[in-house]
């Protein structure tokens, strides 16, 4: 037990910023906060967090073991949550926001089913690429996709996110099928007009990630567009299975240099963490697992994982 409310006690401080804080959300005075975190340090020998009469930042253990232990804290909610299914409905208001384009493909249409399982659970779904701040702005969880999330919230995988090279067979057929990394150079990439892709496409040559510079005529801010031009024959893009799965199974589009594919990053579910999570929210975050995970969902795609 003392264990326990020692993980607690670091995982609030670290999320809330503070002592005082986090003391207030524990219901206990600073003091003992402090305590704890002296405790949980002492015992494993390391220093977790670096503390002044200012400001509170965590060492490198202290993130690499936060992490580990949100999991944990959202496993036990979990589990206590679980046994209660059978004799408690969920109900109430799910505040949920996800990527422009991915809510719209592979959210919004399965809410329905969702809502029609759970009568008495609403959702408000907050479709936006920016970075949304879920405390300020009342929301309860956000799809994030490639990690891009603070480590002062709760991450659940949901899916694995793959980044293809695609292109129609009209375009190859005139251009011809890049064999190499080097031969992008002699082809129209698409770019997208946002800060990762303007440093290059990231693949995996002989177990190293390499950035390449890639260029072309037309680039624009909005992914949705660069997938049309893709469809319409107007070069090579570096798409996301989720945008481009259909098309793949279709044959509107094909992929190329899959020898060089990077590995599966992650399509998350964020929260701030709390004591314990609502049975609604946890009911969400199973149900899109699911959907996700059935086969076929994001498409057949056979080569290596980099």
């Amino acid at each position: 037990m003392d264990a326990f409310k020692q993980i607690a006690a670091f995982v609030a401080v670290a999320t809330q910023g503070g002592l005082s804080a986090a003391a207030r959300v524990e219901g206990v005075t600073p003091a003992i906060m402090g305590r704890r975190l002296d405790a949980l340090e002492a015992r494993l020998g390391v220093k977790l967090l670096q503390r002044t009469t200012r400001r509170l930042s965590l060492t490198f253990e202290g993130s690499a073991f936060l992490e580990n232990c949100q999991r944990l804290l959202t496993d036990l909610a979990n589990a206590e949550a679980s046994v209660t299914l059978g004799s408690i409905r969920a109900s109430g208001h799910v505040r949920l926001t996800a990527p422009a384009g991915f809510g719209r493909r592979h959210v919004a249409p399965l809410l329905a089913a969702f809502c029609r399982q759970h009568p008495e659970v609403q959702v408000s779904l907050d479709l936006s690429d920016r970075m949304v701040d879920l405390v300020n702005e009342g929301m309860d969880c956000a799809i994030r996709i490639n990690g891009e999330h603070d480590h002062n919230l709760v991450s659940i995988k949901l899916a694995e996110n793959r980044r293809l090279v695609v292109a129609s067979p009209a375009y190859l057929a005139e251009r011809g099928t890049p064999q190499t990394l080097e031969d992008l150079s002699q082809h129209h990439c698409l770019l997208l007009g946002s800060s990762n892709q303007q440093r290059g496409w990231q693949f995996q040559r002989q177990g190293e990630r390499v950035t390449i510079k890639v260029q072309g005529p037309l680039c624009c801010n909005d992914g949705a567009v660069l997938h049309e031009w893709a469809l319409a024959g107007m070069g090579l893009a570096w798409r996301s299975l989720w945008e481009v799965g259909d098309d793949l199974r279709a044959g509107r589009l094909l992929t190329v240099l899959d020898a060089f594919r990077t590995p599966a990053s992650h399509i998350d579910m964020v929260f701030p963490q709390q004591r314990q999570m609502p049975l609604r929210v946890r009911l969400l975050i199973d149900y899109l697992k699911t959907c996700y995970a059935a086969p076929g969902y994001w498409g057949t795609i056979t080569a290596p994982d980099g």
